[in-house]
């Protein structure tokens, strides 16, 4: 069994969500050495997340921003944590839940992704600023 672990720091992104598939696969090109394994992205951070769904059109990635803040908005009277601006509690809900990681499997050194699939950042603060990522790849 082989196991790598790196830890990346990824460029700022505006608010929203960005496909990073081919960003997080170049930073670990040892998953090529692995026939069956696991591939997971864990984001260190409580106001940003990541998520699988669709990699071709770009609208899919505004409509989530879009239907989520509805969901969860800013400025609600029964926030108490709004120490760091209107998007911040709202910010800590929609990581929760969307999730902090991603676990996709490997096949023949590729990450077994659905056709039409993809790994985005949600990130969920209007300036999030840089955010870390730890990429675990283990498998034979």
């Amino acid at each position: 069994m082989k196991f790598y672990q790196k830890e990346i720091v990824l460029p700022r992104f505006e608010r929203g969500y960005h496909l990073i598939t081919e960003l997080l696969r170049k930073e670990m090109p040892e998953i090529t050495s692995i026939s069956i394994g696991q591939f997971q992205a864990f984001i260190k951070h409580t106001s940003a997340s990541l998520t699988i769904n669709e990699n071709a059109d770009p609208t899919v990635r505004m409509d989530f921003e879009t239907h989520i803040n509805k969901m969860i908005p800013e400025n609600m009277p029964y926030y108490k944590h709004d120490y760091e601006g209107s998007d911040d509690m709202p910010a800590h809900i929609k990581s929760s839940m969307l999730g902090c990681q991603v676990l996709i499997p490997i096949t023949k050194g590729e990450l077994n992704l659905g056709t039409w699939q993809g790994i985005y950042l949600g990130e969920h603060r209007n300036y999030g600023g840089n955010r870390k990522v730890v990429i675990t790849v283990f498998g034979v």
